[in-house]
């Protein structure tokens, strides 16, 4: 590969073009730039995504150096693109689905015990009030002890400092700032640890004082914390996640830790979430297949009657009839929460002067998703419209003119020739329209939020809800945040919605 190399940099009389040193040059500092990276999410330790650097960067000096892989290096961009993008949030995605993680448990063992290292309390030393004096770009801190006065070295407030204290003569008060010029410095104030002659540490506490301060926890050799007021020792539970006392109480915040697959069997097994999953599950596939059904229903009818000759200003037909995919759909989806308002909604307004109803279109399960279907179906027919539009026109006009002499009806040649003809095109566009429906997010969240909630269900989890936008509310508006679990249904939705396209493309025959 190094001859390879060094050749293809080498013209005329060996030495580079001014092209191919751009090239070396933009190479190198792209290299550069993806090794500090790689050093710098390792230091952060996010170890996951600096492997996902280091591979990117490996495989693309591998690919855009060596002559084995000459053809390739057009295609690697988009392949490197899905790998960052799709595979490896997807493996990220089920690896989180295997641990505890959750607002509760976001760090790990070793910032917890940092954290827990890091809580202080106030001791039986006392509190001092202080005096704070400029002695040109430094400054010095005098405090008040039933000793007698302390004072500090000059220093500069740059950071965390641990400056001693010693006996010092009187001041005159008049050197001490005001306190709108300690105000300003409390930030750097707050960094510093004062150490009394005795070894006691002091915090700033307040605006005027000090006060002694000790550590909560002591680290022991075995992991374990030792709380020094009371002396109760604070074990880990490596199998909650969390340091917890010695009757069982839990100390946040707790670690991520591996659980197996508690996730999983946690939907399977828990009543309380299998029944709600469940019901989301049947509803997201009703939702789904019904809505491909019935926009595939409305967009046929309204194509079939755009090709009948005797209809005249089809283009304007055609416009209007798009509207609705041309028209951003989060405007759509809050004009009709508008117009199904339960109280003041045009709808419900019509309803009732005409058959003295008023449906509760919120708060109603079964309405709600009626509702639900119906805007869906008013946002997708105009795709499928413009979809059975091209299918229809290149069908063979003898084949119904063949069946009109037979005496055919318009159901029959619906039947019998338009639906045969274009069902097998049209497949793979249905099989992408219910793969994009099970996964509505945006309709669900604009316009019901998933309400109304389900009664029992131990998760946030509403009648309407998809399971994705059920996910969603697990993971980011529960009180727990549980991401693991949220994690765990996102990969059951990813197998599930894989598996049906699988099937329905079997059952259609397509390759794949």
């Amino acid at each position: 590969m190094s001859s390879y190399v060094l050749k293809s940099f080498a013209v005329g009389n060996g030495f580079p073009t001014l092209k191919i040193g751009f090239k070396l040059v933009a190479g190198l500092s792209l290299a550069l730039f993806g090794l500090y990276l790689v050093v710098a999410l390792y230091a952060q330790q996010q170890i996951a995504f600096a492997l996902l650097v280091l591979l990117v960067l490996s495989s693309a000096g591998y690919v855009y150096l060596s002559r084995r892989t000459y053809a390739h290096r057009y295609a690697y961009p988009a392949v490197a693109g899905m790998g960052v993008f799709v595979i490896f949030p997807l493996l990220y995605t089920v690896s989180i689905g295997f641990t505890n993680y959750s607002a509760s448990n976001l760090l790990d063992l070793e910032r917890v015990q940092a954290y827990h290292l890091s809580q202080t309390y106030q001791s039986d030393a006392g509190r001092f009030p202080f005096r704070l004096h400029a002695e040109g770009d430094r400054y010095r801190l005098r405090l008040d002890t039933p000793d007698g006065q302390l004072s500090t070295e000059p220093f500069i407030p740059d950071g965390d400092k641990l400056l001693t204290l010693a006996p010092e003569s009187q001041v005159e008060a008049a050197d001490a700032l005001t306190m709108r010029d300690v105000i300003k410095l409390r930030g750097a104030l707050s960094d510093l640890r004062l150490q009394l002659p005795d070894g006691d540490e002091l915090r700033l506490s307040g605006l005027r004082e000090f006060a002694a301060r000790k550590p909560v926890y002591s680290l022991q050799e075995d992991g374990s914390l030792v709380d020094n007021r009371s002396g109760e020792r604070l074990t880990i539970n490596y199998d909650e996640g969390f340091y917890q006392r010695a009757d069982g109480e839990r100390v946040p915040p707790g670690f991520v830790v591996g659980i197996g697959w508690d996730n999983y069997l946690k939907v399977v097994t828990d009543p309380s979430i299998r029944g709600p999953f469940l019901e989301i599950f049947v509803w997201t596939l009703v939702f789904a297949g019904g809505t491909v059904a019935f926009t595939l229903a409305v967009g046929l009818v309204l194509a079939s009657l755009l090709q009948w000759d005797l209809i005249r200003g089809k283009a304007l037909y055609r416009t209007l009839l798009i509207l609705p995919y041309a028209v951003p759909a989060f405007i759509s989806i809050l004009v009709f929460k508008g117009l199904f308002n339960q109280n003041l909604g045009e709808i419900n307004l019509v309803l009732q002067n005409l058959f003295g109803i008023s449906p509760d279109w919120f708060s109603d399960p079964a309405m709600a998703r009626t509702m639900i279907l119906v805007v869906n179906t008013w946002l997708g027919y105009p795709y499928m419209m413009l979809l059975c539009t091209g299918l229809l026109q290149s069908i063979p006009q003898d084949l119904y003119e063949a069946s009109a002499m037979d005496g055919a009806r318009p159901l029959d040649n619906l039947l019998r020739i338009t639906l045969p003809l274009i069902i097998k095109p049209l497949t793979p566009l249905l099989i992408a329209s219910f793969a994009f429906n099970f996964n509505n997010f945006v309709l669900i969240t604009l316009l019901t939020g998933g309400s109304p909630d389900i009664i029992g269900a131990s998760t946030p989890a509403g009648t309407t809800d998809l399971l994705v936008s059920y996910t969603y509310r697990i993971a980011f508006q529960d009180s727990g945040q549980n991401f693991g679990l949220a994690a765990a249904i996102a990969t059951m939705i990813f197998l599930l919605v894989g598996g049906l396209s699988l099937l329905k493309m079997r059952l259609g025959k397509m390759e794949i």
